[in-house]
């Protein structure tokens, strides 16, 4: 059987295996030379395994739908050795394409790594990659030119200690793209990212949340879909629906019950208290519609199943930062406060870091999360972070620093 695999953000590798172990997955985590290096590979459950290939689509649509945490699902078509160009060529065109592929198949190799393998050159790699891919097509379709006019095929090609994975992307848009935001508004960070914070914090739904720089309400929309066990897919569409195996009833079939059953997972007799505020009302007003949103899917989902209920939204506040106080005893704040590009220099960045100390004072008692690019966070701040986390996601280098109950 096939194995999956997942990208994250770099730093995310532990967070990304811990949840799919929660979703019953068997994770084996990648390691490049020296370390994991932004994705993880895994299996169906054994229960999945056991259907063999309905289980692995199964495993593959219900990893799609459920993930928080990962930017995109792969199957991973291929896993050969290739120091020269000519064992790639022949290990990629091995691949029963014409499986998976319809006639009118667009196919694209995205993008291409390589490390520590005599392959190095990765518009080379891309190149014979593609060539290999379509000579495979064309023979087995006995055609000389394919149309390339239908659905687009994302492949995505790793070339590590001269081993090649050959991926299949299975997620089109990534997974980050929940639905419920609209066109344009881009968040400061990923959905993904957003919900990574919230697992390296260890949250849990009864405990309060706050975001005192919420903007377009990224951080507590991810806590309340998480809170009450929201699939994070439930509002959109997958690549792997135009691919060849997941086309006719069955397939069908299996995707509307593994939907169904993500909306009768969701909870909705719990007590969530998640709030956001920002100084800036304009921020606000796309906060509450991607809430909304959210919770709709949610709502909506909920009625295909059969289930009479509703999602509480995320309260949002105009405020500033320095208005604030704690509303309970104990609480997570957890922020993407402005940095950088930001505001108008770094120096404007570490202003606001100094004024932040204040939070420490009128929230006693809460833990604390702040995730920024600024180097000098703690300095300026004025307290050393209990743990800190490195993570990059996409081109974005940052730092989650993280701060226990009582800091002062």
């Amino acid at each position: 059987m096939m194995t999956l695999v997942a990208p994250c953000a770099i730093g995310a590798e532990k967070v990304l295996t811990n949840e799919l172990k929660q979703l019953g997955f068997v994770p084996e985590t990648i390691a490049t030379g020296k370390a994991p290096v932004g994705r993880v590979a895994f299996a169906p459950s054994p229960e999945e395994a056991a259907l063999g290939d309905a289980g692995f689509l199964a495993a593959a649509y219900r990893a799609n739908l459920n993930l928080r945490t990962a930017d995109r699902v792969y199957a991973r078509l291929a896993q050969f050795p290739a120091a020269d160009f000519e064992a790639l060529f022949e290990g990629v065109k091995g691949v029963r394409w014409q499986d998976w592929f319809r006639k009118d198949v667009r196919v694209t190799v995205d993008k291409v790594r390589t490390h520590g393998s005599k392959l190095s050159s990765e518009h080379s790699v891309q190149g014979v990659t593609h060539k290999a891919i379509y000579e495979t097509l064309g023979a087995a379709w006995r055609m000389t030119n394919l149309p390339e006019t239908g659905e687009e095929a994302t492949v995505r090609v790793y070339v590590e200690q001269n081993e090649v994975s050959v991926l299949l992307d299975l997620s089109g848009m990534p997974l980050h793209r929940r639905g419920y935001r609209t066109a344009g508004g881009e968040a400061p960070i990923r959905e993904t990212l957003a919900a990574v914070l919230l697992q390296l914090m260890s949250w849990r739904r009864k405990t309060p949340l706050h975001d005192a720089f919420c903007g377009s309400g990224t951080i507590p929309i991810e806590a309340v879909l998480y809170a009450h066990n929201i699939a994070p897919g439930l509002g959109r569409s997958f690549a792997l629906e135009t691919l060849v195996p997941f086309v006719g009833d069955a397939p069908r079939a299996m995707m509307a019950a593994e939907r169904i059953k993500a909306a009768k997972a969701i909870r909705t007799d719990c007590l969530v208290r998640v709030t956001g505020s920002d100084i800036d009302p304009k921020v606000l007003l796309s906060a509450r519609g991607n809430a909304e949103r959210a919770c709709a899917i949610a709502g909506k989902a909920l009625q295909d199943a059969g289930i009479d209920a509703r999602i509480i939204r995320p309260d949002f506040a105009e405020a500033s930062f320095a208005d604030l106080s704690a509303p309970y005893d104990s609480g997570l704040l957890i922020s993407n406060p402005p940095w950088g590009e930001r505001l108008e220099d770094k120096d404007s960045a570490r202003a606001l870091y100094s004024s932040m100390h204040r939070l420490f004072t009128e929230f006693p008692g809460w833990e604390f999360g702040f995730i920024t690019s600024h180097e000098e966070f703690e300095q300026a701040i004025g307290k050393k972070a209990d743990k800190k986390r490195k993570l990059k996601s996409g081109n974005l280098d940052t730092c989650f620093y993280m701060y226990e109950k009582g800091a002062q």
